[in-house]
């Protein structure tokens, strides 16, 4: 979908992924999917609470993934 935004998971990436790791991947599609790279004023606010409930949405995924054979749950908060 979008090149800039990389696998957040063990063991792809060698750490857990940080807050800003996530938040990052988080506004990278948000960007992709309204096609703004910044939003317009009038927009702000929409697209913060979208890329906050991403990045939220993403850290809830990435904390239950089980990684078989690997590391396993990512994360303890």
């Amino acid at each position: 979908m979008c090149r800039s935004i990389k696998t957040l998971r063990p063991p792809v990436l060698a750490e857990e992924a940080t807050e800003d790791e996530i938040r990052a991947a988080a506004l990278q599609y948000v960007r992709k999917v309204s096609g703004f790279r910044a939003p317009a004023a009038h927009n702000r606010e929409v697209f913060e609470r979208a890329v906050e409930a991403i990045a939220e949405a993403t850290a809830e995924l990435l904390d239950g993934l089980e990684v078989r054979g690997g590391a396993g749950a990512r994360r303890a908060g």
